[in-house]
Protein backbone atom coordinates (compact mmCIF):
# COMPACT_ATOMS: atom_id res chain seq x y z
CA UNK A 1 0.00 0.00 0.00
CA UNK A 2 1.74 3.46 -0.95
CA UNK A 3 1.05 6.93 0.67
CA UNK A 4 -1.49 8.14 -2.34
CA UNK A 5 -3.47 5.10 -2.00
CA UNK A 6 -4.06 5.50 1.71
CA UNK A 7 -6.12 8.20 2.26
CA UNK A 8 -9.03 7.12 4.18
CA UNK A 9 -8.30 8.48 7.37
CA UNK A 10 -10.38 9.22 10.69
CA UNK A 11 -9.54 10.73 14.17
CA UNK A 12 -7.04 8.85 16.39
CA UNK A 13 -5.60 6.99 13.45
CA UNK A 14 -1.65 6.66 13.75
CA UNK A 15 0.10 7.59 10.99
CA UNK A 16 3.84 8.46 9.59
CA UNK A 17 4.28 10.64 6.92
CA UNK A 18 6.27 13.33 5.92
CA UNK A 19 5.37 17.82 6.50
CA UNK A 20 5.63 20.15 3.85
CA UNK A 21 9.59 20.67 5.02
CA UNK A 22 10.31 17.39 4.41
CA UNK A 23 10.28 16.43 8.44
CA UNK A 24 9.62 12.74 9.18
CA UNK A 25 7.00 12.50 11.56
CA UNK A 26 4.87 9.97 13.80
CA UNK A 27 1.24 10.92 15.49
CA UNK A 28 -2.15 10.43 15.52
CA UNK A 29 -4.59 11.94 13.36
CA UNK A 30 -6.58 15.01 15.12
CA UNK A 31 -8.89 16.37 12.68
CA UNK A 32 -9.70 15.41 9.07
CA UNK A 33 -10.23 17.68 6.53
CA UNK A 34 -11.50 15.89 3.23
CA UNK A 35 -11.93 18.89 1.22
CA UNK A 36 -8.62 19.83 1.08
CA UNK A 37 -7.45 16.83 1.90
CA UNK A 38 -5.03 17.36 4.43
CA UNK A 39 -5.08 15.98 7.99
CA UNK A 40 -3.82 17.95 11.75
CA UNK A 41 -1.28 15.41 13.07
CA UNK A 42 -0.42 15.31 16.88
CA UNK A 43 3.79 14.81 16.40
CA UNK A 44 4.57 11.94 18.47
CA UNK A 45 7.94 11.24 16.79
CA UNK A 46 9.80 13.30 14.32
CA UNK A 47 13.59 13.75 13.30
CA UNK A 48 12.98 17.23 14.20
CA UNK A 49 12.57 17.42 17.63
CA UNK A 50 10.91 21.45 17.94
CA UNK A 51 8.02 19.37 15.95
CA UNK A 52 7.40 17.15 18.76
CA UNK A 53 4.39 17.33 21.11
CA UNK A 54 3.28 20.39 18.24
CA UNK A 55 0.11 19.86 15.61
CA UNK A 56 0.89 20.05 12.45
CA UNK A 57 -1.15 20.10 8.85
CA UNK A 58 0.14 17.71 5.87
CA UNK A 59 -1.58 16.35 3.06
CA UNK A 60 -3.08 13.13 2.71
CA UNK A 61 -0.84 11.68 0.34
CA UNK A 62 2.42 12.43 2.55
CA UNK A 63 0.95 10.25 5.33
CA UNK A 64 0.42 6.67 5.84
CA UNK A 65 -1.66 4.73 8.02
CA UNK A 66 0.29 2.89 10.54
CA UNK A 67 -0.62 -0.86 11.25
CA UNK A 68 -2.83 -1.68 14.19
CA UNK A 69 -0.91 -3.07 16.43
CA UNK A 70 -3.14 -5.80 18.27
CA UNK A 71 -0.91 -7.72 20.66
CA UNK A 72 0.95 -6.08 23.03
CA UNK A 73 3.08 -7.15 26.36
CA UNK A 74 2.45 -5.51 29.34
CA UNK A 75 4.89 -2.81 29.04
CA UNK A 76 3.85 -1.94 25.82
CA UNK A 77 0.34 -1.42 27.42
CA UNK A 78 2.01 0.59 30.20
CA UNK A 79 3.83 2.97 27.60
CA UNK A 80 0.49 3.71 26.07
CA UNK A 81 -1.05 4.08 29.14
CA UNK A 82 1.11 6.82 30.16
CA UNK A 83 0.73 8.60 26.61
CA UNK A 84 -3.25 8.45 27.29
CA UNK A 85 -2.96 10.34 30.46
CA UNK A 86 -0.44 12.69 28.94
CA UNK A 87 -2.95 13.64 25.99
CA UNK A 88 -5.75 12.98 28.20
CA UNK A 89 -7.38 10.52 26.37
CA UNK A 90 -9.99 9.02 28.49
CA UNK A 91 -11.81 6.61 25.92
CA UNK A 92 -8.22 5.77 25.06
CA UNK A 93 -6.89 5.06 29.00
CA UNK A 94 -10.08 3.04 29.47
CA UNK A 95 -9.72 0.42 26.21
CA UNK A 96 -5.90 0.52 27.33
CA UNK A 97 -6.28 -0.13 30.84
CA UNK A 98 -8.93 -3.13 29.96
CA UNK A 99 -6.22 -4.71 27.80
CA UNK A 100 -4.14 -4.45 30.36
CA UNK A 101 -6.40 -6.11 33.12
CA UNK A 102 -7.01 -8.95 30.65
CA UNK A 103 -3.60 -9.57 30.27
CA UNK A 104 -3.10 -9.94 33.80
CA UNK A 105 -5.82 -12.48 34.19
CA UNK A 106 -4.11 -14.92 31.55
CA UNK A 107 -1.33 -14.47 33.56
CA UNK A 108 -2.53 -15.41 36.76
CA UNK A 109 -3.63 -18.73 34.83
CA UNK A 110 -1.40 -21.72 36.76
CA UNK A 111 0.62 -23.73 34.66
CA UNK A 112 1.72 -26.67 35.39
CA UNK A 113 5.67 -26.96 34.55
CA UNK A 114 5.50 -30.51 33.94
CA UNK A 115 3.26 -29.47 30.36
CA UNK A 116 6.44 -27.94 29.09
CA UNK A 117 9.05 -30.43 30.34
CA UNK A 118 10.46 -32.99 27.33
CA UNK A 119 11.51 -35.93 28.76
CA UNK A 120 14.71 -37.39 28.09
CA UNK A 121 17.08 -36.26 26.05
CA UNK A 122 15.84 -35.17 22.35
CA UNK A 123 19.30 -35.86 20.62
CA UNK A 124 19.10 -39.38 21.76
CA UNK A 125 15.89 -40.11 20.69
CA UNK A 126 16.92 -38.56 17.01
CA UNK A 127 17.54 -41.73 15.29
CA UNK A 128 19.66 -40.47 11.77
CA UNK A 129 18.69 -44.25 10.09
CA UNK A 130 15.24 -43.55 9.84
Amino acid sequence: MTMADNNRFENGDWVHGRSKDGELIQGYVETVDSHKEMLQVNVVDSDNEKAIGKSIWIQNKRAEKLPEITGRNESELLALIDLALLFKDEQWFKELSAKLLSIKKIQEVPIKKTEYLISGNRIRNFDAKR
